[in-house]
């Protein structure tokens, strides 16, 4: 960061993401030329020796090692630690944690590899490894507990929040930090369904796209600095989820949209930059393209048109049954979706008419909001597709993930309008700064006072609502030994084998089937990431005339919860006394013996 610092001169708020997203970016195409390790070793020594030649470069100089920070910078740093703090102390719970995005990062921790075709341990091989190089890298060299894992990708994410702060450009305007902090705490309520104590990337995609058009805006007279910062971000942000393409095509429409605004004179540099910078944003995505194309050839994925879609054939009854269910979910005004965005755009309008009426300005929120409102119908759209057209039948009647996918394009319609106004607001001051004498800068002592209450009350809302994600954090750590994955833990341990060998004993977890936990596949996925091992069941019932039969089938029995039933059965038949535990299943003559190991 010192070093990108001095060598680009860029501003603080835009460092930590442009970092973070090229260290992804680089030890991604590391993987996919299967240096993935060599690629983060190499990061990591450049980084060590840059630092260690700035530290000699300083004394050389005889500079004195000095930290000053600004007001917003000290609240924000703190607030980050705090937070950061509390999620050090989570562990992982949600589902699609274990069906993909935990497995994945454990087999390249345990691999140093992206997976493989052969890797029988993932599902879902086609979900694209942005998030997974970066959380890879800080997990290689920081340890690979869960708790590790949830600090890197919370780096990632404060990083985008900090540079949406890079916004404002009258830095010691203090209500601009105090209205987009405001502002920008409410996306939180648009990711309760799923929270940031878990490695799912559906917040990612707004906020990086949030932070890419701060940038954009910021250096709209400096095109060629914007493209610089640009690229290692919409380059991750193509290779985060399938759907990154659509947030990276946004921000890089804005590029092209600023460039053609502000350029004074035409310039083949500033074109080539521009050009360059979408190209090469593009990369990742067509190098992790090539590597479903030919790695993976001939397997079928999830979401793959071609093979879920147009072959499940869903018949004209079924696609006007899932239209309907999609409108009816889409206007459903008791859902946090929609919610927001009516919310969002009633304040956008009334905004946008005070300013005229009462303020006599012309903002730009109302331009705003028309954009926002064509990429909100334009990526409804999409997500309808994607349930007529590729989502299996038995996940496109329920909708399944509807509220995750929706809240992703809310938090950008919702975020990008409150950075606009940021701006239109930093624009409606009387006096901007340098103009008159920093205690002369308001019209009135009566504006100077409103202004003063307006830091407060915006602060005052805002720690309101950031308390009350802080205690709905703590409240998941505090509860994690009532949760299925602590109960699996407490049993099988987190194995992790050298060489990344695979566990191949055949497992049968029994459990109860509350909240659907066995029937759905939870338990079964829970089971595969803490064992590492691709072939595990699950069974919620004994049937006293199979079990014989069933128990041969595996090396061993995991009992995760007992019943009495199953006490009963298993003390008559193989003479134990049925605890939570491992079993040995082995054959002495006709007879099955469970040994607890």
């Amino acid at each position: 960061m010192q070093f990108v610092r001095k060598a680009l001169s860029l501003r603080w708020e835009f460092i930590p993401v442009f970092v973070f997203s090229s260290i992804a970016c680089f030890v991604f195409l590391s993987g996919l030329a299967g240096q993935l390790f060599t690629g983060s070793l190499v990061i990591l020594i450049a980084g060590l020796l840059l630092y260690g030649w700035l530290l000699i470069l300083r004394l050389r100089q005889g500079a004195s090692l000095r930290l000053s920070f600004s007001i917003f910078q000290f609240s924000f740093l703190a607030g980050t630690f705090v937070f950061l703090l509390v999620l050090f102390q989570n562990q992982l719970t949600h589902y699609d944690n274990f069906s993909h995005w935990a497995i994945v990062l454990k087999q390249m921790l345990s691999t140093d590899a992206f997976p493989t075709p052969d890797s029988n341990l993932i599902d879902f091989k086609n979900y694209p490894l942005g998030t997974s190089s970066f959380i890879y890298y800080v997990c290689r060299f920081m340890g690979h507990s869960q708790s590790v894992m949830l600090l890197a990708q919370g780096l990632l994410i404060f990083s985008c929040f900090y540079a949406m702060f890079g916004i404002v450009s009258e830095k010691k305007r203090f209500l601009l930090y105090a209205f987009l902090g405001l502002g920008l705490s409410t996306l939180s309520f648009f990711n309760l369904t799923i929270r940031i104590t878990n490695l799912l990337v559906d917040f990612l995609l707004p906020i990086y796209a949030l932070a890419i058009l701060a940038v954009i805006y910021q250096y709209r007279n400096e095109i060629k600095k914007a493209c610089i910062i640009v690229l290692p971000l919409a380059g991750l942000l193509t290779i985060i989820k399938s759907t990154g393409i659509i947030f990276a095509a946004i921000g890089l429409i804005f590029l092209v949209y600023s460039w053609l605004k502000h350029k004074q004179k035409f310039s083949w540099k500033t074109a080539l930059a521009v050009v360059g910078t979408i190209c090469g944003a593009l990369i990742p995505y067509f190098g992790w393209s090539w590597r479903m194309a030919t790695v993976f050839q001939g397997i079928d994925n999830k979401f793959d048109v071609a093979t879920s879609g147009i072959q499940a054939g869903k018949t004209p009854e079924q696609m006007r049954e899932i239209l309907w269910t999609f409108l009816k979910a889409s206007t459903d005004l008791t859902t946090r979706p929609v919610i927001g965005i009516v919310i969002f755009q009633l304040i956008a309008i009334a905004a946008s008419v005070f300013a005229i009426v009462v303020l006599k300005k012309k903002w730009n929120l109302w331009k705003a909001l028309i954009a926002l409102d064509v990429v909100l119908l334009l990526y409804y759209a999409g997500i309808l597709a994607l349930y007529l057209f590729s989502m299996p039948l038995d996940e496109a009647i329920v909708l399944a993930g509807f509220e995750r996918y929706a809240s992703s394009i809310v938090v950008l319609f919702a975020g990008g309008l409150v950075l606009c106004a940021a701006i239109d607001l930093e624009r409606s001051f009387h006096y901007r700064i340098g103009e008159v004498p920093d205690y002369q800068s308001f019209k009135t002592v009566k504006t100077k006072g409103h202004y003063q209450k307006g830091i407060i009350g915006c602060m005052a809302v805002a720690a309101t609502i950031l308390l009350s994600e802080y205690n709905g954090i703590v409240s998941i750590a505090q509860s994690y030994d009532t949760t299925l994955p602590y109960k699996i833990h407490a049993v099988t341990g987190d194995r992790w084998y050298p060489g990344g060998q695979v566990d191949n004993n055949r497992y049968l977890f029994y459990a109860s089937d509350r909240d659907q936990q066995v029937t759905n596949y939870y338990m079964q996925y829970v089971g595969k990431y803490f064992l590492y091992a691709p072939h595990v069941d699950g069974i919620v019932l004994f049937y006293e005339d199979n079990m014989d039969n069933l128990l041969s089938g595996y090396d061993y029995l995991v009992v995760v919860e007992t019943d009495l039933n199953a006490k009963w059965l298993l003390k008559k038949h193989y003479g134990i006394d049925m605890q939570e535990g491992i079993y040995k299943i082995t054959r002495s003559g006709d007879q099955i013996v469970l040994t607890l190991t």
